[in-house]
Protein backbone atom coordinates (compact mmCIF):
# COMPACT_ATOMS: atom_id res chain seq x y z
CA UNK A 1 0.00 0.00 0.00
CA UNK A 2 2.72 1.77 0.34
CA UNK A 3 3.75 2.86 -2.89
CA UNK A 4 1.05 5.35 -3.71
CA UNK A 5 1.88 8.92 -3.77
CA UNK A 6 -0.33 11.92 -5.41
CA UNK A 7 1.11 15.07 -6.68
CA UNK A 8 -0.82 18.42 -8.11
CA UNK A 9 -1.34 18.73 -11.58
CA UNK A 10 1.00 22.09 -12.66
CA UNK A 11 1.74 23.54 -16.48
CA UNK A 12 4.34 21.00 -16.33
CA UNK A 13 2.97 17.59 -16.03
CA UNK A 14 -1.08 18.03 -17.30
CA UNK A 15 -0.19 16.24 -19.98
CA UNK A 16 -0.30 12.95 -17.70
CA UNK A 17 -3.96 14.30 -17.50
CA UNK A 18 -4.91 14.42 -20.61
CA UNK A 19 -2.97 10.90 -21.54
CA UNK A 20 -4.61 9.42 -18.36
CA UNK A 21 -8.25 10.56 -19.73
CA UNK A 22 -7.28 9.50 -23.31
CA UNK A 23 -7.17 6.04 -21.87
CA UNK A 24 -9.96 6.06 -19.22
CA UNK A 25 -12.62 7.87 -20.92
CA UNK A 26 -14.80 7.86 -24.03
CA UNK A 27 -15.01 11.76 -23.82
CA UNK A 28 -12.64 13.70 -24.80
CA UNK A 29 -12.10 16.95 -22.54
CA UNK A 30 -11.79 20.45 -24.04
CA UNK A 31 -9.40 23.28 -22.89
CA UNK A 32 -12.20 24.76 -20.31
CA UNK A 33 -11.77 20.92 -18.66
CA UNK A 34 -8.04 21.92 -18.12
CA UNK A 35 -8.29 25.49 -17.38
CA UNK A 36 -10.83 24.30 -14.66
CA UNK A 37 -8.38 21.51 -13.29
CA UNK A 38 -5.48 23.28 -13.33
CA UNK A 39 -7.71 26.70 -10.83
CA UNK A 40 -8.83 24.30 -8.55
CA UNK A 41 -5.59 24.05 -6.65
CA UNK A 42 -5.38 21.09 -4.36
CA UNK A 43 -8.42 19.61 -5.79
CA UNK A 44 -6.73 18.08 -8.71
CA UNK A 45 -3.92 15.46 -8.32
CA UNK A 46 -2.47 12.95 -10.35
CA UNK A 47 -1.44 9.09 -8.21
CA UNK A 48 1.48 7.77 -8.72
CA UNK A 49 2.01 3.82 -8.00
CA UNK A 50 5.70 3.26 -7.56
CA UNK A 51 6.50 6.46 -9.73
CA UNK A 52 4.27 5.28 -12.54
CA UNK A 53 1.32 7.69 -13.32
CA UNK A 54 -1.72 5.79 -13.37
CA UNK A 55 -4.65 7.60 -12.09
CA UNK A 56 -6.54 11.17 -11.03
CA UNK A 57 -8.95 13.36 -9.76
CA UNK A 58 -9.72 16.38 -11.76
CA UNK A 59 -12.20 18.84 -10.05
CA UNK A 60 -13.73 22.10 -10.86
CA UNK A 61 -14.65 24.56 -7.45
CA UNK A 62 -18.55 26.02 -7.98
CA UNK A 63 -19.33 29.02 -6.31
CA UNK A 64 -23.12 28.91 -5.37
CA UNK A 65 -25.12 31.89 -4.06
CA UNK A 66 -24.65 32.90 -0.46
CA UNK A 67 -20.97 32.23 -1.11
CA UNK A 68 -20.87 28.23 0.18
CA UNK A 69 -18.35 26.53 -2.96
CA UNK A 70 -19.14 23.47 -3.68
CA UNK A 71 -16.85 21.07 -5.63
CA UNK A 72 -17.83 19.16 -8.60
CA UNK A 73 -15.38 15.95 -9.66
CA UNK A 74 -15.06 16.09 -13.18
CA UNK A 75 -13.27 13.12 -13.60
CA UNK A 76 -11.65 10.52 -11.08
CA UNK A 77 -9.96 7.37 -12.57
CA UNK A 78 -7.37 4.85 -12.62
CA UNK A 79 -5.74 2.60 -15.06
CA UNK A 80 -7.19 -0.92 -14.95
CA UNK A 81 -4.20 -2.82 -14.27
CA UNK A 82 -3.77 -0.63 -11.04
CA UNK A 83 -7.60 -0.98 -9.92
CA UNK A 84 -8.07 -2.88 -6.51
CA UNK A 85 -5.37 -1.25 -4.81
CA UNK A 86 -6.91 1.59 -2.93
CA UNK A 87 -5.77 4.44 -5.65
CA UNK A 88 -9.00 5.76 -6.32
CA UNK A 89 -10.13 5.29 -2.67
CA UNK A 90 -6.84 7.87 -2.00
CA UNK A 91 -7.71 10.16 -4.51
CA UNK A 92 -11.16 10.54 -3.31
CA UNK A 93 -10.54 10.66 0.10
CA UNK A 94 -7.99 13.59 -0.55
CA UNK A 95 -10.68 15.77 -1.38
CA UNK A 96 -13.40 14.84 0.67
CA UNK A 97 -10.60 15.54 3.63
CA UNK A 98 -9.53 19.08 1.72
CA UNK A 99 -13.63 19.57 1.47
CA UNK A 100 -14.22 19.35 5.16
CA UNK A 101 -10.82 21.45 6.01
CA UNK A 102 -12.37 24.43 3.64
CA UNK A 103 -15.61 24.95 4.64
CA UNK A 104 -16.55 23.29 1.07
CA UNK A 105 -20.42 22.06 1.77
CA UNK A 106 -21.02 19.53 -0.99
CA UNK A 107 -19.49 17.51 -3.55
CA UNK A 108 -21.15 16.18 -6.52
CA UNK A 109 -20.42 14.18 -9.64
CA UNK A 110 -22.11 12.60 -13.01
CA UNK A 111 -22.23 8.94 -13.50
CA UNK A 112 -23.32 7.06 -16.16
CA UNK A 113 -26.19 4.93 -15.33
CA UNK A 114 -25.01 1.51 -16.61
CA UNK A 115 -21.36 2.24 -14.51
CA UNK A 116 -22.55 0.30 -11.15
CA UNK A 117 -18.79 -0.05 -10.37
CA UNK A 118 -18.52 3.62 -9.78
CA UNK A 119 -21.87 3.71 -8.45
CA UNK A 120 -21.05 1.10 -6.10
CA UNK A 121 -17.82 2.96 -5.40
CA UNK A 122 -19.02 6.55 -4.46
CA UNK A 123 -21.59 5.13 -2.36
CA UNK A 124 -19.41 3.50 -0.36
CA UNK A 125 -18.59 7.29 0.53
CA UNK A 126 -21.61 7.90 1.56
CA UNK A 127 -22.30 9.51 -1.76
CA UNK A 128 -26.15 8.85 -2.95
CA UNK A 129 -27.86 9.59 -5.79
CA UNK A 130 -30.16 12.76 -6.42
CA UNK A 131 -31.04 13.14 -9.93
CA UNK A 132 -31.16 11.19 -13.07
CA UNK A 133 -30.65 13.81 -15.89
CA UNK A 134 -31.87 12.00 -19.32
CA UNK A 135 -28.86 12.29 -22.40
CA UNK A 136 -26.23 14.00 -20.69
CA UNK A 137 -23.90 12.45 -22.81
CA UNK A 138 -23.68 12.67 -26.25
CA UNK A 139 -21.69 9.57 -28.36
CA UNK A 140 -22.43 7.17 -25.67
CA UNK A 141 -24.64 4.68 -24.88
CA UNK A 142 -26.23 4.87 -22.43
CA UNK A 143 -26.54 8.63 -22.65
CA UNK A 144 -28.48 9.04 -19.35
CA UNK A 145 -26.62 9.96 -15.94
CA UNK A 146 -27.04 9.62 -12.52
CA UNK A 147 -25.74 12.89 -10.18
CA UNK A 148 -24.15 11.61 -7.15
CA UNK A 149 -24.38 14.13 -4.05
CA UNK A 150 -22.90 14.42 -0.49
CA UNK A 151 -22.91 16.75 2.02
CA UNK A 152 -20.00 17.45 3.77
CA UNK A 153 -19.79 17.85 7.52
CA UNK A 154 -17.90 20.95 8.20
CA UNK A 155 -14.39 20.61 10.65
CA UNK A 156 -14.20 23.55 12.97
CA UNK A 157 -11.05 24.05 14.08
CA UNK A 158 -10.77 24.01 17.96
CA UNK A 159 -10.09 28.05 19.78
Amino acid sequence: MGLISLDGVRDKNVMQLKKLNTALFPVRYNDKYYADALSSGEFTKLAYYSDICVGSIACRLEKKEGGAIRVYIMTLGVLAPYRGLGIGTKLLTHVLDLSAKQNISEIYLHVQTNNDDAIGFYKKFGFEITDTIQNYYTNITPPDCYVLSKVIAQVHPKK
